[in-house]
């Protein structure tokens, strides 16, 4: 497996397809996932000849499962040494959820060259929590109730949340796929608990404003707007006016865990963006 040694010496795996030659495509996933979550569209980008990086994030998947360093900073701080390590230049950043608050602190602190377009799906920026600041941000008690389930009986807890509101499955009329259920799961139950109950805090309580404030290049926000998991009225929507120029679109109908449930939809407008 190909992975990176950190200064700490946190290992971080990652799958690096498609053309060398090929402008880098980053892809950062959410949490409690791997580089997996990415798999259908790393294959669609390696077969319109793009290279297509996905990494697990320290104490997901196959990375090393480090009770140490599981905040914002220290996430941007390891894409750095990966971008770093493969050389990569002219990148698209990618980022799902939790993934796109580590997009949203490596892109505001990358090094000249090395970023050319940000895209934010169903992102926590910039702030999920409910402070005095943020008055309509999610209570701690969603946050602690996370850690609390987890610590409890997280193989439940963790069977839960894709059969229920990440994919939309707990709506009228929806189409359960156990298939997508069952990878979910074992995606999650890759990582290291402490690392993933880290994790929630850095997610829910990173306040991202300011990172928003000094992207630079082109920005693509995706939400959809039955997002259960992100509201979209408290990430996306605050995002858009934040990022300059950020192009938003919001899909109707469309869950937190769209890039999988809707392909379809979300393949195509990455695919826009990067080529435009």
């Amino acid at each position: 497996m190909a992975s990176i040694k950190t200064g700490n010496g946190t290992d971080i795996f990652y799958k690096d397809w498609g053309p060398r030659a090929g402008q880098p495509i980053v892809l950062h996933h959410g949490w409690p996932l791997s580089a997996d979550d990415w798999d259908n569209q790393m294959m669609v980008l390696v077969a319109h000849g793009y290279r297509a990086i996905a990494h697990d994030r320290r104490g997901h998947g196959r990375s090393t499962q480090t009770d140490i360093g599981n905040d914002m900073d220290t996430y941007a701080s390891d894409v750095a040494m990966l971008t770093d390590t493969l050389g990569l230049r002219n990148a698209v950043h990618i980022g799902h959820s939790a993934g796109g608050g580590e997009v949203a602190r490596y892109v505001a602190r990358a090094k000249p060259g090395r970023v050319a377009k940000a895209v934010l799906i169903a992102a926590v920026t910039p702030m999920m929590l409910r402070t005095q600041s943020s008055a309509d941000g999610l209570p701690i008690e969603v946050f602690d109730g996370f850690r609390s389930a987890m610590v409890a009986n997280r193989a439940q807890f963790y069977r839960d949340i894709p059969a229920g509101p990440f994919y939309g499955f707990n709506r009228p009329g929806a189409k359960i796929s156990e298939g997508v259920v069952e990878n979910w799961w074992r995606q999650a139950m890759m990582g290291g608990v402490k690392a993933q109950y880290d994790c929630v805090k850095a997610l829910s309580e990173t306040d991202f404003t300011e990172d928003l404030k000094a992207f630079s290049v082109p920005t693509l926000i995706m939400h959809g707007d039955e997002d259960q998991i992100v509201p979209i009225a408290i990430s996306s929507l605050r995002a858009a006016k934040l990022v300059p120029n950020a192009s938003l679109k919001v899909y109707p109908g469309l869950p937190h865990g769209m890039c999988t449930t809707h392909p379809d939809k979300i393949n195509p407008d990455l695919l826009a963006f990067i080529k435009g």
